[in-house]
């Protein structure tokens, strides 16, 4: 038999799958990450905890597919971009990794500004000066952590280091470098110039690689710690929102994959470069293609703090209907109407990325009175990532891309609540995808095509298939126009008010 490997290293769980070429799903594992937020704006994990993860779930897979670990011919990892990883010599961690969507490089950010015109920056490193910024990361510890950034010897990515830990093989993989803003997207190579701006020298980024070549190969000791067989080919890999895309089939001009995971993603392919300030600028699997895109700070992540801190009273109730404390939520937010009687919340719990790029914003509930209950405010927090995402599209638009079909994949998306209050304030279709496991499924698939096994890159799309359209309801999409409104009102409104933090 023929297997190849995919893991995802992601924001709240690692997930793992080993697909059977040429198109059968042997087996799928998960286990949970914890994401720590010690300070407002903060957002860390811990590498270790993704290592031990990823070793559970291959054993796992192992067992329940009965596969031996010598049918494996490939491993690809995905994972979150771009977060932070940093070894010294010896290979050793030496802090928690600091998440994509950490927002504590504000005064960084500023500071590079100061230094390089935006929008030469721009036309040179295809995406602006932002806080995901690995530049603007490696200045905060720079300043705040001297005694770490002096023993830094390699930074790299979340699924870059699981490639180390199972190949002895430091390397970056082409989307990490690029979103780090380390790559000239006129040369597509690591720029010393763009590396020199993070006050670190030439050899701590180390090489660039293709998402499907070869990097490596497990060695004695990720063998003996995974249990994979030694000599396992490890391809570069994929960022997480890129793999999901693919699987997806986004391919084509006008498809948008909308990705509701830890954070919200939203994609679509093109065959032009157009660096824009405003989103990220990512290459697509596909050679050939690059996807712009967008990503909120938070998503999924929000809604399980939600669920933690505010939704302790109700899983009594949970339990006894059979259903998780998130379904039992979007139970009783059903009941309320479009708009939730008047309440309008901002989710920048972390800052927010794309497309406001504000890492001091702050999550808001406007509007709240003593007639709101759970329901309301849980409501509330799904209407206003539907609104962040209207404001994505609105960016694409602008950009001159013409959105035609709407996907929405992962976790979220099996909220059928969600999805239409997500339809309803586009006013259009979206399209659910059956099936669709997530941005493992876009690792295995690069794995499979850089050790040959496959060579049609639309071939990933023959695990996934449609599901059930959502259209949007036309009372609720007038509620939501005007709610629309006073979303993006509410954040001008505060914006100047959070500059004027301590």
């Amino acid at each position: 038999m023929n297997a190849v490997l995919g893991l995802d290293i992601g924001t709240t769980s690692t997930i793992g799958i080993l697909v059977g070429l040429p198109g059968k799903i042997l087996a799928t594992a998960s286990r949970p990450v914890t994401l720590a937020s010690p300070q407002a704006g903060w957002a860390e994990e811990d590498p270790g905890e993704w290592w031990e993860n990823v070793r559970a779930i291959v054993a796992e897979l192992l067992a329940a597919s009965g596969v031996a670990a010598g049918d494996i011919k490939a491993v690809g990892v995905t994972g979150m971009l771009p977060a932070v990883v940093l070894l010294d010599k010896g290979g050793a961690v030496l802090r928690p990794s600091i998440q994509q969507s950490d927002g504590r490089c504000g005064y960084e950010v500023e500071e590079l500004r100061g230094e390089w015109d935006e929008a030469d920056f721009l036309a040179c490193a295809g995406n602006g000066i932002n806080q995901q910024l690995v530049t603007a990361k490696l200045r905060w510890i720079e300043r705040h952590e001297p005694a770490v950034f002096a023993r830094i010897a390699t930074v790299f990515g979340s699924y870059d280091y699981i490639n180390y830990r199972l190949t002895g093989t430091r390397a970056v993989e082409q989307n990490w470098a690029l979103e780090a803003g380390f790559v000239n997207v006129s040369t597509g190579l690591i720029d010393p110039q763009l590396v020199a701006l993070a006050h670190i020298g030439p050899d701590i980024v180390p090489p660039k690689r293709a998402s499907s070549e070869i990097m490596g190969h497990v060695d004695a000791r990720g063998a003996a710690e995974t249990g994979l067989a030694e000599g396992t080919p490890v391809v570069g890999g994929a960022a997480d929102m890129i793999a999901s895309a693919l699987g997806a089939g986004v391919v084509d001009a006008g498809d948008v994959l909308l990705k509701f995971g830890g954070a919200v993603d939203i994609l679509t392919a093109t065959d032009r470069v157009q660096p824009d300030a405003r989103l990220f600028l990512d290459y697509h699997l596909v050679p050939g293609l690059y996807m712009p895109n967008g990503c909120m700070s938070t998503g999924g992540s929000a809604l399980n703090w939600f669920a933690r801190q505010f939704a302790g009273g109700e899983e009594a109730a949970a339990r006894s209907a059979g259903l998780s404390i998130h379904q039992h939520l979007d139970r009783l937010a059903a009941t309320k109407p479009a708009g939730a009687d008047g309440l309008t919340i901002l989710p920048y719990l972390l800052g927010e990325k794309t497309p406001i790029h504000d890492p001091d914003a702050r999550g808001v509930i406007e509007g709240l009175t003593l007639s709101h209950d759970i329901g309301h405010l849980w409501r509330a927090l799904l209407e206003s990532y539907a609104y962040a995402i209207r404001h994505h599209v609105e960016v694409l638009i602008d950009m001159g891309h013409a959105p035609r079909r709407f996907l929405v994949s992962d976790g979220g998306s099996q909220s059928t609540l969600w999805m239409q209050i997500v339809a309803d304030v586009l006013n259009a279709p979206v399209q659910r995808l059956s099936g669709h496991p997530g941005s493992c499924i876009g690792a295995a698939w690069a794995a499979a095509i850089g050790v040959g096994l496959e060579s049609d890159w639309r071939g990933v799309t023959r695990f996934v298939t449609f599901s059930d359209v959502l259209a949007p309801q036309a009372e609720s999409a007038a509620v939501y126009e005007r709610g629309y409104r006073r979303y993006r009102d509410l954040y001008r409104r505060l914006e100047p008010s959070w500059r004027q933090r301590p």
